[in-house]
């Protein structure tokens, strides 16, 4: 894949985790709130890793 088009999609994910965060904020009940806010960290998490290929898991420094 291309590096637009990857970027692209993570813009994507990312908008959709904004999306997610603010539904959760309106969300009245609680575990629906939690449950957009999982969704919502999730995507953020994934669009963190498909930003940073070949970059590690974890920090080194505290090996």
């Amino acid at each position: 894949m291309s590096a637009a088009g990857e970027s692209g999609r993570t813009q994507q994910s990312r908008t959709r985790a904004q999306d997610l965060e603010q539904a959760a904020e309106r969300a009245t009940d609680p575990q629906e709130r939690q449950r957009l806010k999982d969704q919502a960290r999730q995507l953020k998490e994934q669009s963190e890793h498909a930003c940073a290929p070949g970059k590690p898991d974890f920090d080194p420094a505290y090996r």
